[in-house]
């Protein structure tokens, strides 16, 4: 069992998919940081020895990981709002912000807004 800011790895995954178990590490970073250690992607959390273990969480911490970067993330999406530029209003109207068409799509953020916040902004 390999714990992991504070994610428990499960013992029979390969080591490059139990990385993204960590908000912030995907899978081209996991890659990344395993090539870098030299540890071999397919070896299982379990076969780790506690050298690799300890390399891992010394790696880890060069990056922002977890609360720190949902903080930044937060704080982003915050100054969008108070600026109130288009990207924020989309945000805080819980709409698609990077441009996807909303008439057929967006079904699920629509509904959850109900009809009367959606309207004026639909107008054709």
């Amino acid at each position: 069992m390999f714990r992991l800011l504070g994610h428990v790895l499960p013992d029979k995954k390969a080591i490059w998919i139990a990385l993204t178990y960590i908000y912030g590490i995907g899978r081209s970073r996991s890659k990344q940081i395993l090539e870098k250690l030299g540890i071999p992607l397919e070896k299982k959390v379990g076969e780790l020895t506690d050298e690799e273990k300890k390399a891992i969480t010394d790696e880890l911490k060069n990056y922002t990981l977890e609360n720190d970067l949902r903080r930044e993330v937060a704080a982003a999406i915050k100054r969008l709002k108070e600026i109130k530029c288009y990207r924020g209003m989309r945000h805080a109207l819980g709409l698609p912000v990077r441009g996807q068409k909303t008439r057929k799509n967006a079904k699920t953020a629509k509904k959850l807004l109900g009809r009367s916040r959606v309207r004026p902004i639909l107008k054709k």
